[in-house]
């Protein structure tokens, strides 16, 4: 299928994008060359393939949910700047 420069301008009209010559240009030349390319992927036969889901043929391995680490809480607000009782305290960003 070839994407001629007519073309080129109904669709960007129809888009409301503007396009101007030298663009269009090559806009109608890599459009080309992609029906092209998508032309020749629909002449494979691929009648006997089965769909692809996942590259990894692996199921995921369930475990329990279960809390790791006892009480860091203190250990997390050493690492704040400055800290209020049990809270970070950061600078204000919005004035």
């Amino acid at each position: 299928m070839s994407i001629d420069l007519k073309t080129i301008k109904h669709i960007s009209k129809l888009s409301r994008i503007s396009v101007d010559e030298e663009r269009a240009d090559k806009l109608a030349k890599d459009l080309s060359s992609i029906f092209e390319f998508i032309e020749k992927l629909n002449k494979l036969k691929t009648d006997n393939v089965e769909p692809l889901t996942s590259v990894a043929e692996t199921t995921l391995k369930l475990r329990s949910d279960e809390i790791e680490s006892d009480n860091i809480r203190d250990q997390i607000i050493k690492n704040s700047p400055d800290s209020n009782e049990d809270y970070f305290v950061v600078p204000k960003v919005i004035e």
